[in-house]
């Protein structure tokens, strides 16, 4: 299949080596910066020399289907033919299909159906330090079935961070997996720092201070001015791109403005990853750190936020929380602007306020609400993990309070292994606590209802500003706003074909 493509990028000379190093040790670690091609073409390079299907887990749904489109066009083909996609909700798949994109979310409920992964040559994990708890699990088992069950499937790491002597351990086992690198393709970037000119208040799990989002809104602008090529803008979350779009309405008849989130359809996703006969400002949450290419781009502004997932231990609820951007994020943030020539960042903090960032950001595994990520476990069979290819074990009090819950869900028994309603919540694809509403509210509700609300609570913010649940089920249910209601009609299209218990 690479025979057939001609596009040159930095990854394409290693290749060989990559190939040779699977064919020898069946295991292996492909170290490439964004940009060098690494997730288009060594899935098709791994598909000429393995019998099977060749698997691609990504973290986000937008980037699964955005790597499968790329790789489809790169063969001169629709998707569906030799390379396919499969998200929650959608599949694009067909009988000649030889690789085929999925999210690790999908290939762990894989796993889990039946771990000899039949059919399949290959699994390839790509933007494995991202270190998102589906990843970590997606990695953890299909190390153990690749060693008990599957010896002669290829399985391939895949980062765009140097740190990857842990990945080799952990494929390896006794002798660490081989490491393939390929040079960075990136073009220089030069930082201009524009810190706003009072103090901002400091994230949390409230809003973001307006201040900042004003000035994000007037570093755009500037940035429009100053320098030629299409704007990625860097913001934590879709309400926060709501906002700066709102305040650079008065653009839209020089420049598009687009929207790059993981709650919008599909088809609103694509939009903001083609060119366009116009100047274009992208307004992006994390996702597109690493993991997608928006062609174009000459310039990155750099809210410097994240929204990350956190517990509260003391409730044994998570939440998601608003931090400063990692240095090392930041980074990635900035190569976005290099890609495909000399590009420029805005960073809208201090080069002072900068050195005090944190190196890189916690993996899920350590801050996150476990509760889903241990019902995982006792489904595999492994309720504390051990002995699992895990990059960094569990916190104790956080495994403590999942396994909390998931008793007093029925979900496992004292000795934390699973029971049959617990399956039953594990196979719901939703977050414990939701999936056995979904299951108790079918029997007191209606099946159809319990969806509905369940999908309603499950999608943050779905329902518009409030906390009035009742008012934003109506909202849904009429179609107000169009794109939440079709997201939302797909997810519970979803929930009700989820099994009975």
């Amino acid at each position: 299949m690479l025979s057939d493509v001609t596009l040159d990028l930095p990854v394409r000379p290693v290749l060989p080596a990559l190939v040779a190093a699977l064919d020898a040790a069946g295991a292996g670690v492909l170290v490439a910066p964004p940009g060098t091609g690494k997730t288009t073409l060594a899935p098709l390079a791994v598909a000429d020399r393995v019998t099977g299907r060749v698997v691609i887990a990504q973290p986000r749904r937008v980037a699964a289907r955005a790597a499968a489109r790329r790789m489809a066009e790169l063969l001169g083909e629709r998707v569906g033919e030799r390379v396919g996609y499969a998200v929650r909700g959608e599949r694009k798949v067909g009988p000649a299909t030889r690789i085929e994109v999925v999210t690790t979310g999908l290939l762990v409920r894989r796993l889990h159906h039946d771990p000899e992964l039949p059919g399949t040559g290959a699994v390839l994990l790509d933007e494995c330090h991202e270190r998102q708890l589906d990843a970590d699990l997606a990695l953890a088992f299909t190390v153990e079935a690749r060693a008990t069950l599957r010896p002669d499937l290829w399985l391939l790491a895949m980062s765009a961070t140097p740190d990857t002597d842990r990945f080799a351990a952990l494929l390896g086992g006794s002798t660490p997996a081989p490491v393939v690198r390929a040079d960075s393709a990136l073009h220089p970037v030069q930082r201009i720092w524009v810190p706003p000119a009072r103090p901002i208040a400091p994230p949390g799990a409230g809003p973001v201070d307006r201040a900042l989002l004003d000035h994000v809104a007037a570093t755009v602008r500037r940035a429009l001015r100053e320098h030629d090529g299409d704007v990625l803008v860097f913001l934590p979350g879709a309400g926060e791109i709501a906002a700066v779009t709102g305040r650079l309405s008065d653009l839209r008849d020089a420049v598009a403005l687009l929207p790059l989130h993981g709650r919008q359809r599909g088809t609103e996703q694509d939009a903001a990853l083609r060119r366009a006969d116009r100047r274009r400002v992208v307004l992006a949450t994390a996702l597109a750190e690493t993991s997608l290419t928006v062609p174009g781009v000459r310039i990155v502004v750099d809210a410097g936020l994240s929204r990350v997932p956190r517990i509260d231990l003391a409730r044994g609820l998570g939440a998601l929380v608003t931090v400063p951007v990692s240095r090392a994020a930041a980074t990635q943030r900035a190569g976005r602007a290099g890609r495909e020539a000399p590009g420029y960042v805005y960073r809208c903090w201090s080069a002072a306020t900068h050195e005090r960032l944190p190196a890189r950001a916690e993996p899920e595994i350590a801050t996150a609400d476990l509760t889903g990520f241990a019902l995982e476990l006792a489904a595999w069979g492994r309720p504390d993990g051990v002995g699992l290819a895990l990059p960094d074990a569990p916190p104790a009090a956080a495994m403590t309070v999942a396994r909390d819950t998931l008793e007093t869900l029925g979900a496992v028994d004292a000795d934390g292994r699973i029971t049959a309603r617990g399956r039953s919540i594990a196979a719901a694809g939703a977050h414990p606590r939701l999936a056995r509403a979904l299951l108790d509210g079918a029997g007191r509700v209606g099946a159809d209802r319990a969806a509905e609300v369940v999908a309603l609570l499950a999608e943050e913010s779905a329902a518009g500003p409030g906390d009035d649940l009742v008012a934003g089920w109506r909202r849904l249910r009429t179609g107000v706003d169009a794109g939440a209601t079709a997201r939302w009609r797909t997810e519970v299209r979803r929930l009700r074909a989820a099994p009975p218990p």
